[in-house]
């Protein structure tokens, strides 16, 4: 079964997908970045997150291997994110965040991460290979 962890804050992001990177060495680790739930409804603000997110966890379980990870990491509410540069996410170095959602392929290198970005993590052809490749 694939171990979810869920960032609470920015301040906690770095230091927790080190850590897991560390802990999990060989072992597939995804990060998936989407808009924060509205307490109300539990539902993310973004509607390309309410659409992908069901579609992401079901390729998830079926394909990707049992010991992978999943490090989920809400951005913000709506006025957090939209139209704001000062997102940290959209300056951390390495995610330099575009679109929500958007789920990373997280590597030990950088360079070799792989990602699926807005609409892509709503296809089901992208998410078999993301998950099973």
């Amino acid at each position: 079964m694939v171990h979810t962890v869920r960032i609470s804050t920015y301040d906690e992001f770095d230091g927790t997908v080190n850590k897991i990177v560390q802990e999990r060495k060989g072992q597939n680790i995804f990060v998936l970045l989407f808009g924060t739930e509205n307490p109300d409804t539990g539902k993310s603000w973004c509607p390309d997150c309410v659409i992908a997110d069901p579609l992401i966890r079901k390729h998830l379980e079926e394909e990707a291997p049992a010991d992978s990870v999943l490090v989920e990491v809400p951005v913000g509410t709506r006025g957090e994110y939209k139209g704001r540069s000062d997102n940290p996410y959209k300056l951390h170095q390495r995610i330099q965040l575009k679109s929500i959602p958007t789920l990373i392929k997280w590597t030990e290198n950088a360079g070799t991460d792989k990602r699926l970005v807005e609409e892509e993590c709503a296809r089901d052809n992208l998410l078999s290979a993301f998950f099973s490749a």
